[in-house]
This record gives structure tokens, C-alpha cells and sequence, in this order.
């Protein structure tokens, strides 16, 4: 999961982009970076960390230009918190292009290899991005004639990466002296979206993740890009778009309604706060017919995703909504860090009970999901320790069993508290008194509820099955090597010199 920015304006751009990433910061908080067009030339500067603390007033002074794109991230492939993997990402050939890229490439290895032997080209990290960025490249310079680019060849070059790559792709890319071109994966897993505004009688574009950056920067919000689709915006204001494959379908990423996206966001149509609300409304169905036997005092939401759910269920079950938990802003969402002692470490930081509110109660605990099971076992003794007589457990989400491969971090089947427990030996691995999970059926109805003409989604955490077509049980033995915990805890142990703050943003 990452955040993207792409700006075309009539004025500089870099406070724009500034105010996105920050608005995006949910998105990602390892790294952060901004690349704007002075006419040919590109500036950029990106960090480790977030978005406040990678920009400087030095650094926004160089950052000049009417035109640019900015990327907020945190790791799903490649090395946690290495520097040259922080986007937006540079290639000088053909005619300077940059980009940035949300998701994750499920052929990777394979189009490293291609752009070596084949492509004569020259991958230098071990992130897909840079892979992505590289076959864009060649492409481009596959379609284009001689030293002038048009429309149809940046158009030809997405047809070309669409036919190479696999996976999850939103990206946002500039040509050095053409424009912004955005384009979306066949199967429109991660969400991208533009709008338009008029400054003094002249229209500017955004493009951004979220609808949620267009509303707060003054942006009138037009359409999402479709799946497969390009859009590309000139310098001049001039906008261009094409679907660049065949048959694409749409299966957007359920989980992003589940807790990935900024609840005041619309994407493919779909508002993520109703969506969330829904989600409330069919659990407390379940509970009613399926755990009518257990004596409900009051419903507490783990701040913040899950609140919606939880007002939801207090009112279907008739039963008072509470606020339990104070939150801690400063300390980033605990399942996106990398390494199992420092997401449990942050839980206790993140999270202080009110004890008023658990003593000698029946607490429903809502949570929007449970992943690892970290911050929830620590929550749940939270619950326990501020004076609890039961603890019941609800997720506004079904069991995550399955690795996702598309650009959020569950990458390991055996650091999912899900995977190969039924709902009973999950209870007790957290220590509550009984756990309540969302069907998928009913996880897909909430949405679908919002948007009818969006039947289908992007549930393999859920279900185990890739839309993609491409996942075999090697790929996940490979992955799963690659982006386990106890290779991201050597990883950091190594580096003695890391600050562990910086990494948990």
C-alpha cells in the first residue's frame, strides 16, 4: 500500500504535492518523496520517514515547477527502509522519465531477468518499481519515432507493459518536457482517480490514490481511471486517455475498504465510510441469530477504522457504544511495521484503556480486522487488566488466511493468526471469550450495497483465490522467504545504526 500524487498546474506545484502526501500519510509512513518539471529538467527529493519530517523549507525551495508527481510508501517488496528503493523512481532513457508505483508486481523476478538479457537494461534495487519503471521505459522507446513522442506512442507503451507485467499496478509517471501519464492494471486492483479545478479561468489536474486529496486540495473529483486504462495530461493542460487492453474487469481490493483507505474516500464509486457502516449492520445480524446466547454490556470500537462498524452493532444489538481507548496520534498504523516486536512494542504505545469503561462489563471488542493477532492479543489483555468480566472479539472483516500478493503487507501465511485455526483456537490465541468474524458473502454485500454495478473484488486474503491467474504455490514459498519477519528482525538488527523511530514513522 501506497500513496500517489500526480499534478499538472499553472503555477508550482510542490506545496500542492506537499498537502496531498500529507493528507495520503495513512497510506504509507516509511518513506516519502516529490519529483516536479521545470521545463525539461527534473527536481526531486525524497526520504526516509514521513512526510513532515522528509521535507524541509530548503528542500521545497528546489522543488520548483508547474508539474509533478509525489509518493508516500511503505514496503511490500524489496528491503524494509532502504533508501534507494524510496520512490518516485528516476531512469534517464528514453527522455528522463519518473515514477511511482502502488502495489506489487507478481512476475518481478521473471522481468528483471528479461530486462537484462533482453531489454539490455540495468535494475539496480530489488524493488519492483524499478522494474515497472524499466519496462515502461523500454516500451516507450519500443513505440516512439526517433527523438518526438506522441500521445499514441506513450499509449503503444502502455499496451506494451499491460502485455508484460503481472500483478497490482496504479501508477503515476512524467515524461521530461511531454506530461503526466497515469494508468491503472487490467483488473483496477489498486485504486487511482483524477480531478480538475479552475485557477483563474485556467484548469489544473490532479491525480491521487484517494478521492480524500482531491476534496481537501480544492479539486473537483471527474472519474476513476479505469482498469487498464492511461490518462495522460500535458504540460499544457491538453488531456488524453485510452483503455490499453482488450478485456479488462474490474476487481478493486476489498480490503482498502476494510482499512486501508481514508474513510472520507470514494473509490470506483464506492464511499468507504458506508461501506464501513454496512459491514456493522450485517454483524450485528450474525450476532442476533448466531450468538444470541452471550450478555453484551457495551460495544467498544479499537480506534480508528472500526468505529462505524461498531456504532452499527451497538445499535443493532441495542446495546450502548462506548469509547474505551484513547489514541496516541503519533504512532503509525501498527500492523504495516515492519517486524513482529516493533508492531508489539507500538500497541502499547499507540492505545491506552479508559478503565471506567471496562469494569466489571461484558465487553464487544470491534476491530475492522485481525492479521497477525499482535495488536489484538495485546488489546485484549489491555481490556482484561482495566477490569473486564468478558471479552468477546468482533471483525468487522472475515478470517485473513491467505498471503496477499498485490501490495499489503501479509506476505506470510504463518504470521497470519488465521491460517490453519478455526474461530475457537483463534480465541484462545488472543484471549478472548469468543470471536465473531464477517463472512465474505456479507464483507462483499456491504460494498456491492454502496455500488451494484461492482459485483466482484479482490479477496484473496480472504478466500485464497488470485484473480491474477499467475499465483502458484512456489511463487508463495518464494515470497513468503523473501518477506517474512524473522528476515525484516535480521534486516534491522543488522543495521545498528537504524533508528527505530524513523521506521515506525
Amino acid at each position: 500500500m501506497c500513496g500517489l500524487l500526480g499534478a499538472v498546474a499553472k503555477s508550482p506545484v510542490n506545496q500542492l504535492l506537499y498537502d496531498g502526501l500529507q493528507v495520503l500519510q495513512h497510506r504509507g509512513q516509511d518513506a516519502a518523496g516529490i519529483v516536479t518539471a521545470d521545463g525539461p529538467n527534473f527536481h526531486i527529493h525524497k526520504g526516509s520517514g514521513l512526510v513532515r519530517d522528509v521535507f524541509r523549507t530548503r528542500n521545497m525551495r528546489v522543488l520548483v515547477g508547474n508539474s509533478g508527481i509525489g509518493h508516500c510508501r511503505y514496503p511490500t517488496a524489496g528491503s524494509a527502509n532502504a533508501f534507494d528503493e524510496v520512490q518516485p523512481m528516476y531512469v534517464n532513457s528514453p527522455f528522463g522519465i519518473v515514477l511511482g508505483h502502488n502495489g506489487n508486481l507478481t512476475n518481478s523476478h521473471k522481468l528483471k531477468i528479461e530486462l537484462f538479457r533482453q531489454d539490455l537494461r540495468h535494475v539496480n534495487t530489488n524493488s519492483d518499481s524499478e522494474v515497472l519503471l524499466n519496462v515502461f521505459a523500454h516500451e516507450l522507446q519500443k513505440a516512439s519515432v526517433g527523438v518526438n513522442l506522441n500521445t499514441e506512442a506513450i499509449f503503444e507503451a502502455v499496451r506494451g507493459v499491460h502485455k508484460r507485467v503481472r500483478g497490482a499496478y496504479a501508477v503515476v509517471a512524467m515524461i521530461s518536457g511531454y506530461g503526466l501519464l497515469a494508468f491503472r492494471d487490467p483488473f483496477g486492483i489498486r485504486p487511482l482517480v483524477y480531478g480538475v479545478r479552475n485557477k483563474e479561468g485556467e484548469k489544473e489536474y490532479l491525480v491521487s490514490s484517494e478521492t480524500v486529496a482531491l476534496d481537501t486540495l480544492g479539486f473537483d473529483y471527474v472519474r476513476d481511471i479505469e482498469p487498464g486504462e492511461a490518462l495522460f495530461i500535458s504540460n499544457e493542460g491538453n488531456v488524453s486517455e485510452q483503455q490499453c487492453v482488450s478485456n479488462p474487469s474490474r476487481y478493486p481490493c476489498i480490503f482498502e475498504y476494510v482499512y486501508l483507505a481514508r474513510p472520507d474516500s470514494v473509490m470506483d464509486g464506492i464511499s468507504v465510510h458506508e461501506t464501513r457502516m454496512r459491514m456493522g449492520e450485517r454483524l450485528a445480524k450474525r450476532i442476533r441469530s448466531e450468538h444470541a446466547d452471550i450478555q453484551i454490556d457495551v460495544v467498544i470500537p479499537i480506534p480508528d477504522s472500526s468505529r462505524p462498524s461498531a456504532m452499527e452493532i451497538a445499535d443493532g444489538i441495542e446495546v450502548p457504544y462506548r469509547e474505551g481507548f484513547i489514541k496516541n496520534r503519533y504512532i503509525g498504523r501498527t500492523f504495516i511495521m515492519p517486524g513482529q516486536e516493533v508492531r508489539k512494542k507500538s500497541v502499547r504505545q499507540k492505545l491506552n484503556a479508559i478503565a471506567s469503561e471496562f469494569k466489571g462489563k461484558n465487553v464487544l471488542l470491534v476491530d475492522d480486522s485481525i492479521v497477525r493477532g499482535t495488536t489484538s492479543k495485546e488489546i485484549v489483555q489491555m481490556a482484561r487488566e482495566a477490569g473486564a468480566k468478558q471479552v468477546y472479539f468482533a471483525s468487522a472483516a472475515p478470517p485473513v488466511r491467505y498471503p496477499n500478493v498485490y501490495g499489503i503487507d501479509m506476505p506470510s501465511s504463518k504470521e497470519l493468526i488465521a491460517h490453519g485455526r478455526d474461530e475457537e483456537a483463534i480465541a484462545a490465541e488472543i484471549g478472548v471469550d469468543r470471536i465473531i468474524y464477517q463472512t465474505v458473502e456479507d464483507l462483499i454485500e456491504s460494498c456491492a450495497f454502496v455500488n451494484p454495478e461492482i459485483t466482484q473484488f479482490e479477496t484473496s486474503c480472504f478466500t485464497g483465490e488470485y484473480i491474477t491467474g499467475d499465483i502458484s504455490k512456489d511463487y508463495l514459498i518464494s515470497v513468503e522467504g523473501e518477506r517474512n519477519d524473522e528476515r525484516i528482525s535480521s534486516v534491522l538488527q543488522s543495521k545498528s545504526t537504524l533508528d527505530l523511530d524513523v521506521i515506525n514513522g
